[in-house]
């Protein structure tokens, strides 16, 4: 018996309900509640005479303590995604050409090893590192290089460097699977008609490389902007940023809706830089 077009939607739709639920109780419900409370005087539920008000949006903007740890919140991230491509688009590009799979392998797990291991531990062992007694500042003093130890933590290098090294394989696996579906055809054609390898490459590779740099990026952007623990343990709390902002917001001083607020303009900001990115590699790409 044929399916027919009614059968058919509903079979489509029971099996999208599913998901559907999951994206409303888990992203849409919480955010559609943050977003209520940033808009609020106090909590409907308690306080009957809640209304609606732009203060906390207004002390946002009006202070700019807040403005300056949100520029160095997109900073880190814009940093954290532009050290990370630099890193990872040569491996991907070796990962994706290698032809001996015991070699690939042997890659992928390097790629991967460190994604095995916890956010934290991974965030305390570069500690270890950064520390005055330190393997980067024991090496030093111990090769006669520098006499005081450097002081590493509470810079904003090196929470970029770690949060790099914690984020890169997200960027290298994106790329590798792009760069992977590349006709390699189309690089010995541009080598056929007398362009080196530098020029093939920036005319024929990254070009068809772009939607794997884009997706690359803004997965890198998006988690280096809502970091937490790396900023603190490395930064030392010298360094902050929004996520913190709105920890302490919650933690100590219990102002939900001002911490809701700066959680909104975070995710605002967030998606008009995406956007703008997006919009910049699909023009590199040509298809704009």
């Amino acid at each position: 018996m044929a399916e027919t077009p009614k059968t058919s939607r509903m079979s489509a739709w029971l099996l999208v309900t599913p998901a559907l639920v999951v994206f409303l109780l888990f992203f849409a419900v919480p955010f559609l509640t943050m977003a209520m409370m940033s808009v609020l005087t106090a909590n409907p539920l308690v306080s009957p005479m809640a209304s609606f008000t732009a203060q906390h949006f207004e002390r946002m903007i009006d202070d700019s303590y807040y403005l300056e740890v949100l520029w160095a919140t997109i900073r880190l991230g814009l940093l954290t995604t532009v050290v990370s491509l630099l890193i990872g688009y040569p491996l991907a590009l070796t990962m994706a050409r290698t032809r001996s799979k015991t070699a690939r392998t042997l890659l992928l797990i390097a790629v991967m090893a460190p994604m095995m291991m916890g956010l934290v531990v991974r965030t305390y062992a570069w500690l270890a590192m950064y520390s005055n007694q330190g393997v980067i500042n024991g090496t030093l003093i111990g090769l006669g290089i520098i006499k005081e130890p450097i002081q590493f933590l509470g810079s904003e290098a090196a929470v970029v460097v770690s949060l790099s090294h914690i984020y890169v394989p997200f960027m290298i696996l994106t790329l590798t699977g792009v760069i992977a579906r590349i006709d390699t055809r189309l690089e010995e054609a541009a080598r056929g008609m007398g362009a080196g390898r530098v020029r093939t490459f920036l005319e024929v590779t990254l070009p068809l490389s772009a939607p794997g740099i884009l997706a690359g990026s803004l997965l890198v952007f998006a988690l280096a902007i809502s970091a937490y623990v790396t900023p603190i343990v490395i930064g030392n709390y010298e360094i902050q940023t929004l996520p913190m902002l709105v920890y302490q917001q919650i933690s100590s001083s219990f102002n939900l809706h001002f911490a809701a607020a700066l959680g909104i303009v975070l995710l605002a900001v967030a998606l008009l830089l995406v956007g703008a990115y997006n919009r910049a590699m699909a023009r590199a790409a040509g298809t704009v």
